[in-house]
């Protein structure tokens, strides 16, 4: 028996890597699965089926079921019917994974708009618009039948959109933004029984593979802490019933560490009984970026070279 036996599952930018590793975990663990990927290069461009039909296959190979889906996503109506499908071809829907995502890395001097809109409606408005046709869903269900229904939306943040990155200032804008919305679709959703996760990967995939010098490649016959199973196992826990009462968080996961990762919060303060100036809060500079707590990161940290 799995966690997800007569469940059905529809994973975005599941072709390869951890979405791959992702739609192949929920059927093992007894999940019908949607299999979605465009099949375009890292970049965006271009289109191709074979990578969502590839994993289709290895899925029904080892007795699950699943199809694909090529729409885009990050459209309005690629992403009504990629959800639609789940519900026509398998009957209901339970588990959203959003995982769908390109680089196109510049520095902010150097990034041109179409740069920043890519990179923006691929991970932003590709999160939204499944999320938006989801929950329109299971409202719709929970409306008829009086009850919670029990879906969950497991989201895809990263650790440039939490901490920042050089060089990929449209990327940690679509990640932070991302990290912010599953907080507020955990808080819109719950009263209709759905929760809302996210994770912040730490996996090797066509995105990262060449940017960390080799850091990520696996060593032979040695745990493999960059594998995409590893961010695959916290996405799919967080959707299934093991993590019932857990929503609006965000884990930060690879091989061997798992974290939650904290919001913005105060971490110093200073008051006046007057209105501020200029001036005044010049005068409170030194308190106001007191660092009093060791946990807390540099306000400017150093430049790498």
């Amino acid at each position: 028996m799995g966690v997800f036996d007569g469940k059905v599952a529809v994973v975005t930018g599941a072709g390869r890597g951890i979405g791959r590793a992702e739609a192949r975990l929920l059927a093992a663990e007894g999940a019908a699965v949607v299999v979605n990927d465009l099949g375009g290069e890292r970049s965006g461009e271009g289109a191709d089926q074979r990578p969502a039909q590839q994993v289709v296959d290895e899925i029904t190979a080892d007795g699950g079921r699943a199809s694909a889906n090529y729409d885009d996503i990050s459209s309005w109506d690629g992403g009504a019917a990629f959800v639609q499908q789940a519900v026509d071809e398998f009957g209901r829907l339970d588990v959203l994974i959003n995982n769908a995502g390109i680089l196109r890395d510049k520095m902010s001097f150097n990034m041109t708009e179409e740069e920043w809109d890519a990179v923006i409606r691929v991970h932003l408005k590709g999160h939204f618009v499944p999320a938006r046709h989801a929950a329109a869903h299971w409202r719709a269900v929970s409306k008829e039948t009086g009850q919670p229904v029990g879906g969950t939306i497991v989201n895809t943040a990263s650790e440039s959109g939490l901490y920042g990155n050089a060089g990929q200032l449209n990327y940690a804008a679509a990640k932070a933004g991302i990290a912010s919305m599953t907080i507020v679709l955990a808080r819109e959703l719950d009263r209709i029984g759905v929760r809302v996760n996210a994770i912040a990967p730490v996996a090797r995939t066509r995105l990262t593979e060449d940017l960390a010098g080799g850091a990520m490649e696996a060593k032979d016959g040695g745990f493999d802490a960059f594998a995409p199973e590893n961010a695959a196992a916290g996405a799919v826990w967080l959707a299934s019933p093991l993590a019932d009462g857990i929503t609006g968080q965000v884990l930060k996961i690879q091989g061997g560490v798992a974290q939650i990762m904290g919001g913005w919060r105060p971490v110093t303060e200073v008051t006046d009984d007057q209105p501020w100036s200029v001036a005044t809060l010049a005068e409170r500079r030194d308190a106001l970026f007191a660092r009093s707590d060791p946990g807390v990161p540099p306000f400017f940290p150093p430049v790498e070279a």
